[in-house]
């Protein structure tokens, strides 16, 4: 399979150097590719394809008319992750979320870092995902964010950035377990050979730890979905059956004397711990969002009484905030006494006079973002946008800056890609799982979503985005 034309000296490219040499982790791989023929690749990918169908790894996009599932495309040709570059992003993360995880105790609580000016208290206290009904909590063993998707680039020297955190529902878990089983049947001698941690233990390690939030010798867990039509609902299936848990909506449980049941054909069995994948506004229409026909009423009180986990814990969204995210640096410090080993994007606040003056001074060179989005919405590429959506970004800006930051443009590290044009480099970003129960453990893989459209930076699968398999090696 050829790749002349590929390397580009204007992104940092995980398989070629400036140069347009094999970068060591990859030389196996781009042996076998040399050999492979455009056919065979070509089969490769039509196997992998019609995979997915068949698995039904299918999502939602809530904004497309054309219909309503989707396939998120696999492209066949994995991304690669040495064991040096694996262990720093590690080492990195749990310091991340272990400093995230007791900033959330706090803000709840005691308010130090409020109180002590590091972070702004009207930033916290006024946010909307700052919930007034957790102030006083504190979740089962001290644990806020159980289950941390952390989305992280590469800028065009090949350091690593943090992008977001998401502490909510974060998804996409089931498609780097699914992908892994597909392209380890495309490759399986190379798999072998090139020594690739395993992720399929991740089904395993998250029922121990949802687990552990219960300190019932066999407590009862469940996942708790809003149905067929939410836009991760494969994954919620996929997990409750990889568990060997129950898949339960809102309807199928009912609280009595402050504990939870769930209905079964043998009548009522009171269950200790909930994965919930479900917004915490939706939780529970007693204590949040009265209109909420997907909660259950009654299950905060419950939760508050100590009769039941929940994962992630109701509350932790402030934390995920794009606008609380340009304060985690200070963060890591002011709790750990560390500098942090994986740095963020340099972030401008709207709300600061003067980052706002900069950023509507230089939106052509930014990427603007609404601090509550998610998806790839609500979000300008100032060089990709045109004079018409730098001017309405700028109003947007004005008339309610505490809603928006702004980043420099990052290039975004390539990858090889099978496309129409055979193997060319797509932008790419990292989406690493962090389990956080009696320890913080960062699952060897992640989910690499792709920008299919040639030049796109835009990975969102909700944007017309794919993925990739990620091997992260032994060595």
């Amino acid at each position: 399979m050829k790749t002349e034309g590929y390397a580009s000296s204007e992104h940092y490219d995980e398989m070629f150097t400036p140069d347009g040499n094999i970068r060591s982790h990859y030389s196996e791989f781009y042996n076998y590719l040399s050999k492979a023929s455009p056919k065979k690749m070509n089969q490769l990918q039509f196997s992998a394809n019609k995979t997915q169908k068949s698995m039904g790894m299918t999502f939602n996009v809530y904004h497309d008319n054309q219909g309503l599932e989707k396939i998120l495309h696999l492209d066949i040709i994995p991304r690669i992750i040495p064991n040096s570059e694996w262990k720093k992003l590690e080492a990195g993360l749990k310091q991340r979320i272990h400093a995230l995880n007791l900033f959330l105790q706090d803000i709840y609580n005691e308010k130090k870092i409020l109180k002590d000016g590091v972070v702004p208290s009207e930033l916290i206290l006024g946010s909307k995902d700052y919930l007034k009904p957790c102030i006083g909590l504190t979740p089962p063993k001290g644990i806020w964010c159980h289950i941390t998707g952390t989305d992280l680039v590469r800028d065009k020297n090949g350091e690593y950035y943090i992008l977001e955190d998401n502490l909510r529902c974060p998804s996409g878990v089931s498609y780097m377990l699914e992908s892994r089983e597909i392209i380890k049947r495309a490759y399986p001698q190379l798999f072998n050979d090139e020594g690739v941690m395993p992720v399929s233990d991740y089904p395993m390690k998250l029922l121990k730890m949802l687990q552990f939030l219960s300190n019932k010798p066999k407590p009862v867990v469940g996942v708790l979905t809003p149905g067929i039509y939410n836009s991760a609902y494969f994954e919620h299936s996929y997990l409750a059956l990889q568990m060997g848990v129950e898949l339960v909506n809102g309807v199928d449980l009912v609280v009595q004397n402050k504990k939870v049941y769930m209905q079964t054909t043998k009548g009522l069995e009171q269950i200790d711990v909930l994965y919930r994948r479900i917004d915490d506004s939706f939780l529970d229409p007693l204590t949040f969002n009265a209109k909420s026909m997907l909660g259950v009423p009654g299950l905060f009180e419950a939760y508050k009484a100590g009769n039941i986990g929940l994962a992630n814990a109701p509350g932790t969204g402030v934390a995920d905030d794009k606008a609380v995210y340009a304060y985690v640096p200070r963060i890591i410090k002011y709790y750990l006494d560390e500098e942090p080993i994986l740095n963020n994007v340099p972030t401008y606040l709207c709300r600061e006079e003067e980052d706002r003056k900069y950023v509507l001074d230089h939106i052509d060179e930014l990427v603007v973002k609404e601090t509550n989005a998610a998806g790839g919405y609500g979000m300008l590429i100032g060089p990709k946008a045109s004079t018409e959506e730098h001017d309405k970004f700028r109003q947007l800006i004005r008339s309610n800056p505490d809603n928006y930051i702004a980043q420099p443009t990052l290039s975004l590290s390539t990858v090889p890609c099978l496309t129409d044009e055979g193997v060319t480099g797509r932008h790419v970003d990292l989406r690493p799982y962090i389990l956080y129960g009696r320890d913080i453990e960062v699952i060897p893989g992640a989910l690499t979503r792709v920008a299919l459209k040639k030049g796109s930076l835009v990975v969102n699968s909700s944007q017309g985005g794919g993925s990739k398999d990620t091997w992260v090696l032994y060595n």
